[in-house]
């Protein structure tokens, strides 16, 4: 299949194209079913009892939760096949919550690690009651040797990385997507367990964060995207002269980023 591509179309499509372990990395955040509510005991969405939606273009984000278990069990099996190593960001809230430790269980002779990602501030809940969400889990996946907490494909040395990763979410300028991946995080993945010319495969690409870092890095990559606008702005972004070589040390891209954010600040 062609590299440095991403593909208008659902993923489960691309992924049937895919070759057995012809995937060295997978980083992904599937949609959480943010829309999915419960009242009287039932699920129902958030338009129908008239709560602020999530808002996707051409997209609800709040399936049936048994169609929501069998999509996320079809797309896993899939990237098992394809990939060996795979990190798979979701959040718990109510739409996803049901799957998600069904994910788990179901999954849990694949569960490699979970990484908490602490975003450094929690959105204030709509509803009473309920906790405040800082952080969202990336679930790990690996297909041979999940049993152990060893990284094979690791290129940090031991004792540098932790599992809960502080990363600020990034304010999204876009009207149509409230829910972008920062470039940090996938730097963070991308430099402690893969190499160059690697191929990353996104699945859920969005508007192109995994694919721009992957070009910074120096890593080949393929998506999946069923939103026409989303890879506009994915080939917008991958196609300008402003992007940056990544050094392939996290730390030293970390501190870029402080130094931006305190720049910004003071300025």
């Amino acid at each position: 299949m062609k590299l440095n591509i991403i593909h208008n179309e659902c993923c489960l499509n691309t992924l049937k194209r895919l070759p057995d372990n012809s995937i060295d990395l997978t980083i992904t955040s599937p949609p959480y079913n943010m829309n999915l509510r419960i009242r009287n005991k039932q699920y129902c969405s958030r338009q129908i009892i008239k709560e602020r939606t999530t808002k996707y273009t051409n997209f609800s984000d709040n399936l049936p939760i048994e169609e929501y278990n069998s999509f996320h069990t079809n797309v896993i099996n899939e990237l098992l096949r394809v990939s060996n190593l795979i990190f798979y960001n979701i959040q718990i809230v109510t739409g996803s919550k049901r799957s998600v430790f069904k994910m788990i269980g179901d999954y849990s002779d694949y569960l490699k690690d979970v990484i908490v990602w602490d975003k450094g501030k929690a959105e204030p809940s709509i509803s009473e009651g309920v906790l405040n969400r800082r952080t969202e889990l990336i679930l790990v996946f690996e297909k041979e040797n999940a049993i152990s907490r060893k990284f094979n494909s690791a290129v940090f040395n031991r004792g540098t990385l932790e599992d809960i990763w502080m990363i600020r979410s990034p304010k999204s300028e876009l009207k149509n997507h409230k829910a972008i991946f920062p470039e940090e995080l996938v730097c963070k993945i991308l430099s402690n367990f893969s190499k160059k010319n690697d191929i990353i495969y996104d699945p859920f690409a969005g508007t192109g964060t995994t694919a721009v870092v992957c070009k910074k890095m120096n890593r080949n990559f393929i998506g999946s995207e069923i939103n026409n606008n989303y890879i506009d702005i994915a080939m917008q972004r991958l196609e300008t002269n402003k992007l940056q070589p990544i050094n392939d040390n996290y730390k030293n891209y970390r501190q870029s980023v402080l130094e931006l954010e305190t720049n910004t600040i003071t300025t």
